[in-house]
């Protein structure tokens, strides 16, 4: 078992080497060029992502869409993932993290565009949409579809499910005492609770407990640097001078380059906010929008309140707190920085991280289960759902290393044929923005090529 959790270790990092961050990144930069900067869109963005009312077909709102969207995404990796990427590369990660999070927002456009410009109904009335229909039906790639889905399926069970469970479980026993098997139990419960009621369960919960949970880590951050307020003018000349320079080894801190600094936080962030990997516009298909453009708008916040908000207010905290130098990492860093503030910052620490993780649990279910749904159709969606509710009370009462590295690799081999729907599709990707939004018809609606059918009938239709 420890050969074959150094094995997968390895590939995991050949995964999410070089290559691949250049990709992810790579089109980030190419989307935001190709959409005229699509990120000067964000106020409208923000504003339309607020409406809640039906705007047209789809299975919940555009603001259900998006804060499932961002309970998958918003996690452990926006408080542990930020640590470790100061830890290794200093301040200045914070500003290559936080740059991420600014280009990113047009591939989470792209992505979501395409994915409700190529959505399906099924026969059960409910939609259908994300990489693999775009690659199916937009590219004509049926088995690059069937990759992207059966990679979803797994890596879902991994990074979304068993994961989380067990981060919930040794926090609660952290903090509080309680046994794990407990702990499992309760969050096995809950989860069946919500998921079993489909993906307008999981909307109503997460439409309530994203924003709460956001707010209340945003605010509590901002009570922290309120608090040491006197300190935050250095911290922000650190960040960007470290950020082109590099930081010299200072306390327990080993000293960290330029390289470092970009590497780590171009890492963090793309993998904080998952622009890219294709997850999140898995639900933004089921959204009830007039018209593609108007969703992809929706869908590109969750990138800006992810990365460009949390991430860094996040990296405020961490930096202003002064730990990084004395060699911390990870969680030991997040642990210390908050405790500065006695009651306060561990109460903010913890509440943020259960939040954060039992909604990640929440939104990847409905990722899961929709990639099954592409490849055995409506029949699996049932089963898998049990069998998440089964893995959630696995993953809080067991220590899976070896399931946590072949789910981050089935995440990173995720992103390629996602990435190569949208640079093949960016022409369809100019025109959709340009009939919706450039040309002012963003209230205008779309008449949908959808699909019918399940299973071979949707993609034979494609």
């Amino acid at each position: 078992m420890q050969a074959l959790e150094q094995l997968l270790s390895k590939v995991s990092d050949l995964v999410w080497g070089p290559p691949l961050l250049i990709l992810l990144l790579g089109t980030h930069l190419f989307l935001t060029v190709r959409l005229r900067f699509i990120q000067r869109y964000v106020g409208k963005a923000i504003r339309l992502s607020l409406q809640r009312s039906k705007e047209g077909t789809g299975d919940i709102s555009q603001f259900g869409a998006l804060t499932t969207a961002l309970a998958a995404t918003i996690g452990t990796g926006n408080i542990v993932g930020v640590a470790t990427a100061i830890a290794a590369g200093g301040p200045g990660a914070v500003l290559w993290m936080w740059l991420t999070g600014v280009f990113g927002i047009s591939t989470k456009y792209a992505e979501a565009l395409l994915s409700v410009r190529y959505r399906v109904r099924t026969e059960a009335g409910t939609m259908a949409g994300g990489p693999m229909y775009v690659l199916e039906r937009g590219l004509k790639a049926k088995w690059l579809g069937v990759v992207f889905a059966a990679l979803t399926a797994v890596a879902a069970f991994g990074i979304g499910c068993t994961v989380q469970a067990n981060s919930i479980a040794a926090l609660v026993q952290d903090h509080f005492g309680v046994s794990p098997w407990i702990t499992g139990a309760v969050l096995t419960v809950l989860t069946a609770v919500v998921i079993l009621g489909g993906i307008q369960s999981i909307a109503r919960v997460c439409e309530r407990l994203v924003p709460f949970m956001a707010i209340f880590y945003v605010l509590g951050c901002a009570a922290l640097l309120f608090m040491h307020r006197e300190t935050l003018p250095d911290s922000f000349r650190l960040i960007l001078g470290s950020a082109f320079t590099g930081h010299a080894a200072v306390g327990g801190f080993l000293g960290a380059g330029m390289k470092e600094a970009i590497r780590f936080g171009v890492a963090r962030g793309l993998f904080s906010n998952e622009s890219g990997l294709g997850s999140a516009p898995i639900v933004a298909a089921a959204a009830q929008t007039k018209n593609p453009v108007r969703q992809a708008l929706v869908s590109s916040t969750g990138t800006f309140w992810d990365t460009v908000v949390v991430c860094a207010m996040t990296g405020l905290v961490l930096v202003n707190s002064g730990d990084w130098q004395a060699g911390l990492k990870g969680a030991a860093l997040t642990n210390t920085a908050f405790s500065h503030i006695p009651v306060v910052g561990p109460v903010v620490l913890t509440v943020g991280l259960l939040t954060f993780v039992f909604s990640t649990i929440l939104g990847w279910s409905y990722y899961g289960e929709k990639a099954a749904e592409y490849l055995f159709g409506p029949r699996a969606v049932l089963p898998y759902r049990w069998l998440w509710v089964v893995a959630v009370f696995v993953g809080s009462v067991a220590t899976l290393s070896a399931v946590w590295s072949f789910a981050d690799i089935a995440n990173g081999l995720m992103a390629v044929p996602n990435l190569v729907s949208l640079l093949a599709l960016s022409g369809v990707l100019v025109a959709e923005t340009r009939k919706y939004l450039w040309e002012g018809n963003l209230d205008e609606e779309a008449v949908e090529d959808l699909g019918a059918g399940p299973g071979t009938a949707i993609r034979t239709e494609g």
